[in-house]
């Protein structure tokens, strides 16, 4: 399985079309959302994009499948943060992901390593390095939504 994450800043005149334009960015917007927990499966492969997802899954309106993190200010001169981390065995591509947010970058990526660790101990296994993507912006004018989305795979309704 190939999982899909990009990352985006939306903007707009409220939290919500600020959020709506972080997911257009990331090229997940036409979709019903599903949220999963946070496990990989065996054999998983995880692709960042730095923009829109390329391949998009699906079709308008099918089901999609994601691990999502996603904070959203309309309050002037505030931050937003989101971060998905992850850690996987190199020989099975089993692992876990983990999702947070938050209004500074270090509290993001702090919770992100605690977790990832607190989860590897709870299961007594080690699978290594912790991966990171997390981004941030400052709400000025307009509100705006901080988004990191891992899409694991579209469904239809038929």
């Amino acid at each position: 399985m190939k999982i899909q994450l990009s990352s985006a800043i939306g903007t707009g005149p409220t939290r919500m079309a600020a959020f709506d334009d972080a997911l257009l960015k990331t090229g997940t917007a036409n979709y019903n959302l599903i949220r999963l927990s946070s496990v990989i499966p065996p054999e998983s492969e995880i692709e960042v994009y730095k923009k829109k997802i390329k391949n998009q899954p699906g079709n308008w309106g099918d089901r999609l499948y994601v691990v999502m993190a996603e904070e959203r200010t309309h309050t002037p001169n505030t931050e937003a943060w989101a971060g998905i981390g992850w850690v996987q065995d190199k020989k099975t591509g089993k692992g876990l992901l983990v999702e947070h947010e938050g209004f500074s970058e270090a509290t993001v990526k702090q919770d992100i390593l605690d977790s990832l660790k607190a989860l590897m101990k709870g299961r007594n296994v080690n699978f290594g390095k912790i991966n990171m993507e997390v981004i941030g912006g400052v709400c000025h004018k307009e509100a705006v939504c901080a988004l990191v989305i891992a899409v694991f795979q579209a469904a239809s309704w038929e």
